[in-house]
């Protein structure tokens, strides 16, 4: 009986002095730990991300997307970040006696079994001081933030501005926007 009890204790010792060896792949293990920290929203997906590039060089760019949320509680987009942009802003495109303008957004709720569409001519993200090094036909690495500090990071393609006028800013009015700024 000592003898089983000795046995039992030196399996359990081997086992034990084993969890504090390194994994053969540790990027594996990033990435799971990665997968479950706060750089995860569950239950949040975005879809469709793009980066629109600015017509002159100098003016802001755009970017849309749509985020989902499958479950849980209700959420709220707290920010955006688009690697290539030194700043971006959530906008509402607003229609009134037929004339556009925008209107800056802080936060913009996503419910569960809902989406939030970021799009030409309605909720959208204005890009300042892209960097020339966003070209169109590739991809840069959008992040969504949410008000609880969970992330979403998507690729995002990159491309020119199309001509068609829903996808045009202009005949907006702009002087809501201090564009010294940029």
């Amino acid at each position: 009986m000592r003898k089983l009890a000795i046995i039992g204790l030196s399996a359990l010792a081997l086992s034990l002095g084993a969890c504090g060896q390194k994994t053969e792949d540790p990027a594996a293990e990033t990435s799971a730990s990665a997968a479950t920290g706060p750089e995860s929203a569950p239950g949040v997906m975005v879809t469709d991300a793009m980066v629109r590039l600015p017509a002159v060089p100098g003016t802001p760019g755009a970017a849309y997307f749509t985020v989902s949320q499958g479950s849980g509680a209700p959420r709220k987009i707290a920010s955006v970040y688009v690697e290539g942009a030194q700043r971006a802003e959530m906008h509402e495109t607003v229609t009134k006696n037929g004339i556009s303008s925008m209107q800056q957004v802080t936060q913009v709720p996503i419910e569960a079994g809902k989406s939030a569409e970021f799009k030409p001519g309605g909720l959208h993200v204005m890009l300042f001081d892209v960097a020339d090094t966003l070209k169109a036909g590739t991809t840069t690495e959008m992040t969504i933030t949410l008000d609880n500090g969970d992330k979403v990071s998507v690729p995002a393609k990159v491309e020119t501005l199309g001509g068609g006028s829903d996808d045009t800013m202009e005949g907006m009015d702009h002087s809501g926007h201090d564009m010294s700024k940029m």
